[in-house]
């Protein structure tokens, strides 16, 4: 009993230390931005909208089950305010790379969520070994035509990567016959989907018993869809110039092998540290080349950083 009075009182303390902290703290004050008292914060049950689907495929929401686990999603991602709010900052640097690249290949908008659940649109590095924004296998990459080794990796060329991703893409909808399948055939793999779809007997995917990641996968995707479409509707308030920019850009091509970055951008009036935020791909310090292959680099232009 007196472990739960210290307990209440702990948190007690904690409540009115929050208040005063958020008494410091000022609304934004921008023009039609709306200002809201920081400390009226409440937690609502949400109203799973009955019309949701991935890529034009409506998900079966008159299923308790389904309904279940997608209210799950949209609770979980919707109160995780400070990964949604960076959801909403990096889509609006990434997205329109990644968006003309699906629609060149025919494949649905929606896909892009993909990339968001994968990585938070970052270059992660996950246990297993996948790289990139759409966290792409070794083997994978090389396969469909990505440069591995120790100077270069592709998969950190998000251009490159998403094409890499589009095809794969493409392939696993050629066998297994849905969007939604080839979505979880990402996460699972494309002959572990088509197994357990001929093993249970069913034919989508909201019919199959699965691990958890890849049970929760498609649901998660189409939760950060809706969250990122709706940002109102979910509590997410921000500025145009709260959100991340994309650096232009203009690109050098090199055929040689080089020695040192560091001065190679020095020659382009920048660091070392911002060339490689711009070419994450290049993993050294400089380029063996001994085949002399063209690569491409990215340079920011002139104006965007104070270098000294």
């Amino acid at each position: 009993m007196k472990t739960v009075q210290r307990l209440l009182a702990f948190v007690g303390l904690l409540s009115l230390s929050a208040l005063f902290i958020y008494a410091l703290q000022d609304a934004p004050t921008d023009e039609n931005f709306e200002k809201k008292l920081i400390n009226d914060y409440n937690v609502y049950a949400l109203q799973v909208p009955e019309d949701l689907n991935f890529a034009g495929e409506p998900m079966p929401l008159k299923s308790p089950d389904i309904l279940e686990r997608m209210d799950r999603e949209l609770l979980v991602n919707t109160y995780w305010q400070s990964n949604g709010l960076l959801m909403f900052k990096r889509a609006k640097k990434y997205f329109p790379i990644i968006e003309p690249i699906l629609k060149k290949h025919g494949i649905p908008d929606d896909f892009k969520y993909l990339a968001v659940i994968e990585s938070g649109l970052t270059n992660a590095v996950s246990p297993a070994g996948a790289r990139g924004v759409w966290q792409i296998m070794k083997t994978t990459g090389r396969e469909n035509g990505l440069e591995i080794n120790d100077n270069v990796d592709e998969r950190y060329h998000l251009e490159k990567a998403t094409e890499v991703a589009c095809k794969y893409l493409l392939r696993s909808k050629k066998r297994l016959g849905s969007w939604t399948l080839a979505a979880a055939a990402y996460n699972a793999g494309t002959a572990g989907v088509s197994r357990k779809l001929r093993e249970q007997k069913v034919s989508n995917y909201y019919d199959l018993l699965l691990i958890e990641e890849t049970g929760r996968y498609i649901f998660r995707i189409v939760a950060l869809k809706e969250i990122l479409s709706n940002p109102a509707k979910y509590g997410f308030n921000f500025r145009e110039k709260d959100l991340y920019e994309n650096i232009p850009t203009y690109k050098v091509e090199i055929d040689t092998a080089v020695t040192d970055f560091s001065q190679f951008a020095q020659n382009f009036g920048i660091n070392y540290k911002i060339l490689k935020l711009h070419n994450p791909w290049l993993r050294e310090s400089h380029l063996n080349n001994k085949s002399k292959k063209l690569y491409t680099i990215d340079i920011p232009k002139k104006g965007y950083y104070d270098v000294q």
